[in-house]
């Protein structure tokens, strides 16, 4: 290994900045990744030759309507740093794509990056064809080419969508956004003044830039890349203006590589209504929403009193070093309620908590279910192979202590920095056959109702939460360690905490030859990944 970049060098390797004062482990003093650094764009010399880029718009999609969609390098300012990110159709998020339930829409996609790429189109249960996996569902779309999606919206909800080759750095750099797909039903959801889709997500920057990813493989394999500046629809600065009264939803989505988002909304009164796939059975009172990576959240908000109030990231950050918890407020953006009143008050509907009767009727035909045996297994752990003595010994030290059920923050960055997906590899493990990850292979067919207990080995060298995700189908989360769920929704993505044990069931609808995966970007393309296929009976 070589020693930091000591020349200011934004396309070198440099060690990342970290929430605490931590020295440098002995022995690995000056090291890097074995793997080399990238930056889009890496051969520019004039970033005004590329476009600026620019606010995502809203668009509006009837049934059978096309979006000519390219993902390309954009200029981006973050920070008072210039530098270059991507963007789908030049924007930040990517267009808000709108449709109604129903529909099917027609998505021409054209790569305009430097690597291959794809569009997958998370948590949709569309046609198997279009689901956007590398050498799965789709060759992958070269440099220039081209590839046409059927994207069909048959749950009401919010969705997104995002790259399947390199999410680490593809999705990081930008490469995602939101889809809402609304009801038919007028009064699917309580009336609101008004409605916003917050993409969350985070993005690791110093002094000279972003901190550069792995070339041929990610860095950070360890606990994901965990970013130090927080993003709230692509900017730093988010604000929105809303009238005293006023009731308002929004469209939690994260798209962070690794971070678990504690949301606060300034202690205003929040209602959680949604999530995933479904409306919750019962609508409930909450102080902060918890949404790991890949996970939506629909919530309703009042904001009842006048002036400024911030929507943060309140969690208890781990200063690994020091072994102390400590306590971290992360401004996500700015909301300014007006001293004005809202002209339609809806604040008794916001208060009354509904009962979705809609929903239950549909988890009805599957309690019958909830209590058949286990149909498989899957146990969360990881191997490594060749990271430096020093981390492995600090490793093996940890691996005695304390193992929070969530890695709110990066506690141990320079170790986390120098794991490459080449050294650390995660791993699905089917205990009752002993295969691992893509050896796995389930088949299902359409119509079945497969019960999965999913274990997160808190006895692994460095037990990590793990958002689980489940393609093309969806599942309920029935019970974390054999405490049954009394609040059921329709998900495709679940956090497994540490030493957690999660029993889920999936309703089998799909055909087709399916993922299912930790969406922590690091861990995916560390090998936490099997595939599932689903014939028609």
């Amino acid at each position: 290994m070589t020693g930091h970049d000591m020349g200011g060098d934004p396309k070198a390797w440099r060690m990342p900045p970290h929430d605490f004062p931590m020295p440098p482990l002995p022995g690995i003093a000056g090291a890097v990744p074995i793997v080399g650094p990238f930056l889009p764009g890496m051969d520019a010399t004039d970033l005004e030759a590329f476009p600026e880029a620019q606010p995502g718009e809203v668009v509006e999609m009837n049934d059978g309507d096309k979006l000519v969609m390219s993902a390309s390098l954009v200029r981006r300012t973050l920070r008072g740093k210039t530098f270059l990110m991507y963007g789908y159709n030049g924007q930040y998020p990517g267009p808000l794509i709108k449709a109604n339930r129903g529909a099917t829409i027609i998505v021409e996609f054209i790569n305009e990056i430097e690597m291959p790429t794809t569009v997958h189109w998370h948590g949709l249960r569309l046609d198997n064809r279009f689901d956007g996996i590398p050498n799965v569902t789709q060759a992958p779309v070269q440099p220039g080419e081209r590839f046409t999606y059927e994207v069909h919206f048959p749950d009401s909800g919010v969705y997104w969508y995002h790259p399947h080759m390199r999410e680490d750095i593809q999705q990081d750099l930008g490469l995602y956004g939101n889809m809402l797909v609304a009801p038919p039903e007028p009064d699917y959801y309580s009336p609101v003044n008004a409605e916003h889709a917050l993409i969350l997500d985070d993005l690791l920057m110093d002094d000279l830039g972003p901190i550069p990813w792995g070339d041929r493989a990610p860095t950070h394999a360890l606990m994901g890349r965990f970013g130090n500046v927080m993003l709230v629809n692509g900017v730093t600065d988010y604000e929105l203006s809303v009238e005293r009264g006023s009731v308002v939803r929004f469209y939690l989505t994260n798209v962070a590589n690794s971070r678990t988002f504690n949301v606060v909304f300034g202690g205003a009164p929040i209602k959680v209504v949604a999530s995933d796939v479904s409306k919750y059975e019962h609508e409930v009172s909450v102080s902060s929403v918890v949404i790991g990576p890949a996970e939506r959240y629909i919530v309703e908000v009042l904001f009842d009193e006048p002036g400024d109030l911030e929507i943060v990231n309140s969690i208890q950050a781990i200063d690994d070093f020091m072994g102390r918890f400590e306590p971290q407020v992360q401004k996500l953006a700015t909301i300014r309620v007006n001293a004005e009143p809202v002209g339609d008050s809806f604040v008794d509907a916001f208060r009354m908590l509904r009962d979705n009767a809609d929903v239950t009727a549909d988890v009805d035909a599957f309690r019958e279910h909830f209590d058949k045996p286990i149909d498989h297994r899957l146990e969360l752990t990881l191997d490594i192979e060749n990271l430096p003595q020093a981390i492995v010994q600090a490793m093996q030290f940890e691996a005695g202590l304390y193992a929070p059920p969530l890695e709110w923050n990066d506690a141990m960055p320079m170790m986390n920095w120098l794991s490459s997906a080449e050294q650390v590899h995660w791993k699905l493990v089917d205990p009752d056959t002993g295969k691992e990850n893509d050896d796995i292979g389930w088949s299902f067919s359409v119509g079945d109702v497969v019960k999965i207990r999913i274990f997160n080995n808190p006895e692994s060298i460095h037990p990590m939460n793990h958002p689980f995700h489940v393609h093309g189908q969806r599942f309920l989360v029935l019970s974390l360690d054999d405490v049954p769920n009394d609040n059921l929704v329709w998900k495709d993505t679940a956090i497994v905490p540490v030493g957690t044990t999660m029993d889920i069931l999936i309703d089998v609808t799909n055909p087709g030859t399916w993922m299912m995966h930790c969406h922590i970007a690091e861990h995916l393309h560390a090998g936490m990944m099997t595939s599932f296929t689903v014939t028609e009976p």
